[in-house]
């Protein structure tokens, strides 16, 4: 066998700056736009003074409302649509939220269209808005009545709130986490030109096909007509998991003007213009036997939405799973509130859930008497608590074991604040457990072996960062025993896969499949042996030119693909269920005198299945270990009472953390197969990756100090 290159395949282009984003692209002739937004909370457009902007030089159009017969109403893709929200501006006079865009503004220059857009100026009938869970107006509804889904049901497991009053030992608390922000590097951009009749769309992207079927729809033109490439995301996070209702617009106004437009977001008008993560309230009641072993559980959650539209939430969905609980409740609530619509953020429910449920088995154990790490293991279990079937794989209690022996965990004085460092500070140690469902969509591979050896690959899948394309050209080599450098691959283009989204941790566990059933047909069309090396330029030239093959996988449902629509399975696969699985131990040490607190070291092991491309698996654990520590301890989105909106939409007054906050990652993985799940073995990392470090960190403050953080971010004055 042919010894593979395993770093990173893209890694030289990204750094010396030879990788092609979105915005890069400057197309000759192109304009530039920017939207003016809206400065209130709620209400409606009296009037817009226009003209200040139209006599900027080189200001070619202002645009504050399009006809029906232009621009049709966006779509929700949680509604079966393409949109991440319903409402679709610059349609009517309705303000839903603040920061809204209410003109769009095109120029020659980008100087002349943000100056322009500064200058538009509106008239509001103000309204009454609310953008907290508990403001006046806000209106909560029980999501499995609002949304009758058997998916988005309350879970029940036998009846929980008998055996929690029937418990020994009961633990209950109420947890708060703050709405946060994406923000990743790359702004949320379009460049946008008409070739004829089809319009072709340069964005980031994570879901290329939804824009795709999305803009159509809003143009009324044929989807064979709209070609969209994203080669490369500067990070997507969810942000950028749908169609955005920018590109509706910018499409419009290329057409009327005869010339492409770009259209790059500046960072303050992120925070109103795309989802995040929305506030959240979750109730914990645990109730358990004297010696910790669980017997009852409930988890209800307050989750904020849209007035436009009921962003659902799954919380419950892990917390029903981490442990062999007998007895399990979970509700969950969506509260209406003046806001643009929320969305997926990287782990978007199950890292709040896991901050309050596993704040909670901690908090079970100091009552026990129980070493966490001991209390945990007792409480695991090989089937699915809530369907009974066995998992397809489960190893957490490896990742417990593991890390806890990597971590040191052995020295831990259990007593609060009894660990103390030579400076004076204090030492916490926190360890939790997270889980994250695996799910699988439809794939397309198109796979050609060429003369000069070199096999290409284009697939369903998006390169956001997390390395998709590595692990895709890992595949390809280590089955033909060919280089690394042979294998091309091209992701997030619609004119070579439908481009399902990818998001949820199934982007490995969708392309992979589908790339090993090509090889297998790759190999029988160049007359190779079913295994072993494959010299594929002497294979051609034997065949006598190139070879081509297609294949897909999920046939059922691979028209709502090809639609743009989303089209998923899982966790639940017939005879099992199927989660990935992972443990944290942080060290926390907390400053004496000015209570800061620091994160030194942090051992993470994760349950991931075959591990595809190791390097980049390893980097989306430590990436989304970074970001359980902003979570934990830096990040919260503040929403303006007096004038609705986000107060602090920039990353000078949104912090996150930087290269102080980060200091030692341990990263490990069991690197078992799962090939009951599919034939890869691989199962989802990148969301799981960031289950339980807020938790872990909250547990290590708990240990520093013997307060218990009940709501994140956790800050000084919490600890003081």
């Amino acid at each position: 066998m042919t010894a593979i290159d395993n770093r990173r395949v893209d890694a030289y282009d990204k750094v010396t700056g030879r990788t092609v984003y979105g915005a890069d692209r400057v197309p000759e002739g192109v304009a530039h736009a920017m939207f003016a937004t809206a400065h209130v909370g709620k209400g409606r457009i009296v009037s817009i003074d226009t003209a200040a902007a139209e006599a900027v030089p080189g200001v070619r159009l202002v645009v504050t409302r399009f006809e029906p017969g232009e621009l049709a109403e966006g779509s929700f893709i949680m509604g079966g649509g393409y949109g991440f929200q319903s409402f679709q501006p610059l349609l009517g006079d309705r303000v839903a939220y603040r920061g809204q865009p209410i003109a769009l503004v095109v120029a020659d220059t980008l100087v002349a269209a943000t100056e322009a857009a500064d200058l538009v100026t509106a008239e509001y009938e103000p309204e009454p808005f609310a953008v907290g869970l508990d403001a006046e107006g806000a209106e909560t509804v029980v999501q499995e009545e609002a949304i009758p889904l058997p998916f988005l049901a309350d879970i029940k497991v036998g009846d929980a709130d008998a055996a929690f009053e029937a418990s020994p030992v009961r633990i209950e608390g109420t947890y708060e986490h703050a709405p946060q922000h994406q923000v990743p590097m790359e702004l949320i951009s379009s460049v946008v030109e008409w070739r004829g009749d089809t319009v072709v769309v340069h964005e980031g992207t994570q879901n290329a096909g939804a824009l795709r079927g999305g803009l159509a729809r809003q143009l009324g033109i044929d989807p064979a007509n709209v070609e969209i490439r994203s080669p490369y995301l500067g990070g997507g996070f969810g942000q950028k998991n749908s169609l955005q209702p920018h590109l509706g617009p910018l499409a419009v106004v290329s057409r009327r003007l005869g010339r492409p437009v770009k259209l790059v977001l500046p960072r303050p008008q992120t925070f109103h213009a795309a989802s995040f993560r929305p506030t959240t309230r979750h109730t914990v009641r645990l109730g358990a036997d004297a010696s910790g072993r669980l017997l009852a559980a409930v988890h209800e959650v307050d989750q904020q939405t849209s007035r436009h539209d009921l962003f659902p939430c799954t919380a419950t969905e892990i917390t029903s799973r981490l442990y062999g609980v007998p007895a399990f409740r979970g509700r969950q609530r969506l509260v209406r509130t003046d806001v643009q619509t929320p969305g997926y953020m990287r782990a978007p429910f199950e890292s709040p859930a896991a901050f309050a449920f596993e704040s909670s088995i901690d908090e079970l154990a100091y009552a026990t008497g129980q070493d966490p790490v001991a209390l945990r293991l007792a409480n695991d279990t090989a089937l699915d608590p809530v369907t009974g079937k066995p998992f397809s794989s489960r190893h957490l209690a490896e990742c417990l074991r593991r890390g806890a022996e990597r971590f040191g965990w052995a020295e831990r004085n259990p007593e609060p604040g009894s660990m103390v460092a030579p400076d004076g500070s204090t030492i916490g140690w926190g360890v939790a457990a997270g889980a994250y469902p695996c799910n699988v969509a439809p794939a397309v591979a198109h796979l050609s072996a060429t003369a000069d050896g070199k096999v290409t690959v284009s697939v369903d899948g998006h390169e956001m960062g997390q390395g998709i394309r590595s692990a895709i050209a890992l595949t390809v080599a280590r089955d033909l025993g060919i280089p690394v450098a042979d294998v091309v691959v091209v992701v997030g283009d619609t004119r070579v896969a439908p481009q399902h989204l990818t998001a949820g941790s199934w982007g490995t566990a969708t392309a992979l499949p589908a790339v090993q059933s090509g090889l297998i047909e790759l190999r029988k069309h160049l007359n190779a042996a079913a295994s072993g090396d494959v010299d594929v330029a002497a294979c051609v030239a034997a065949v006598g030119g190139p070879v081509e093959v297609e294949v897909n996988t999920l046939p059922e449902m691979l028209e709502r693909s090809r639609a743009g629509l989303v089209a998923i399975a899982g966790p639940e696969f017939g005879e099992f269920s199927s989660f990935s699985w992972i443990a944290h131990f942080v060290e926390v040490r907390i400053e004496a005198g000015t209570r800061r607190i620091r994160v030194p070291r942090v051992v993470s092991v994760a349950d991931c299945g075959r591990v595809a491309s190791p390097v980049t698996a390893a980097g989306q654990v430590r990436g989304a270990v970074v970001w359980g520590i902003g979570a934990a301890l830096r990040e919260e989105s503040e929403v303006d009472e007096r004038f609705g909106g986000f107060l602090n939409p920039t990353l000078e007054e949104y912090p996150v953390p930087v290269n102080a906050d980060v200091h030692s990652i341990d990263v490990d993985f069991v690197d078992e197969p799962d090939p009951l799940f599919n034939a890869a073995g691989v199962k989802g990392l990148g969301e799981v990756a960031m289950v339980g470090v807020a938790a872990a960190i909250a547990n290590a403050v708990h240990h520093a100090t013997g307060r218990r953080p009940r709501r994140l971010p956790i800050r000084l004055e919490h600890v003081l």
